[in-house]
Formats: structure tokens, sequence, C-alpha cells
């Protein structure tokens, strides 16, 4: 039986199996980007919350007041103590479901002071967990999991 234009028989079978295997590599890839959504929200709230502290920090350097930050075990949310009323930082996670707890002490001290001690951060959602450390000098950032080492 002859082949389409008259190419060799397992040419049609060949250019199948090469078609297959490129879609195999494909879809191999595509499913190793793909991220556990907890992950991802975890890594946006670490992020978030990195950003807030550091705000609260300069604020606290900038007006001379000392300024905590505190989660809230029984509520879906933190607080930060010590600002003036006229400042309205957020109050809330962007996922309901994320809680946090400072290591080794009830709240974090950011400031006045230029060096605040280090200090970490566990924040939870689900199974995920991800640290925020900071050495006293440097900025708040993700250390790793909670197994994971202090700066």
């Amino acid at each position: 039986m002859a082949t389409p234009h008259h190419l060799p028989r397992g040419f049609t079978l060949l250019e199948l199996m090469v078609v297959m295997a490129l879609l195999a590599v494909v879809v191999g890839m595509a499913t190793l980007s793909l991220r556990d959504s907890n992950a991802a929200r975890l890594d946006e709230e670490a992020a978030r919350l990195s950003a807030l502290l550091e705000g609260a920090r300069a604020r606290s350097r900038a007006m001379g007041v000392e300024v905590d930050w505190q989660p809230q075990p029984n509520a879906p949310g933190f607080r930060f103590l010590g600002l003036p009323e006229a400042v309205h930082l957020p109050d809330r996670w962007l996922d309901p479901d994320t809680r946090a707890e400072v290591i080794g002490a009830p709240q974090l001290v950011l400031g006045p002071e230029p060096v605040i001690g280090a200090q970490r951060v566990v924040i939870s959602l689900g199974e995920r967990r991800v640290v925020l450390a900071t050495d006293g000098l440097g900025p708040f950032q993700p250390v790793g999991d909670a197994g994971g080492t202090a700066p």
C-alpha cells in the first residue's frame, strides 16, 4: 500500500513519534511551571508583609516613636501599635486563612532605633510556611520555610 506523495512507509510513523515526543516535552514543562495556589498566595502575602513592615519601620524612625507589629492569633489579621491615629496601615491579610507567629516574642519591634535586633516571623497558609527575618539592620526578607535558618 502506497503512502501519500510516495513517501517511505515509516516516514509518517516517524513524524507522529516526533510530534508525540515534542508534545510530551511541552506538557511536562507546563506541568513543572504550574505552582501550588497556596504557595503563590503565601509568596504574595510574604512580599506584602515585608513591604508593610519596612514602611512602618521607616515611619517609626521618621516620627521618633516606637512601633510594634502584632499578629492576631484568633482573627484573620494583625495590627501596628504605636502609630498615630492619622496613620492607617492595612490590618488584614489578603487571604483570610493566612496566619502569623512571631518567633521568640509576642510582637515585632520596628523602631525607632536604626538597628532593631534580629527578629523572625513565620507566616502560614494551609500547610505552607515562609519565614520573614531581619538581622536588625537589613529589611525583613523571606529566608525559607519554618525550618530555615536566620540571616
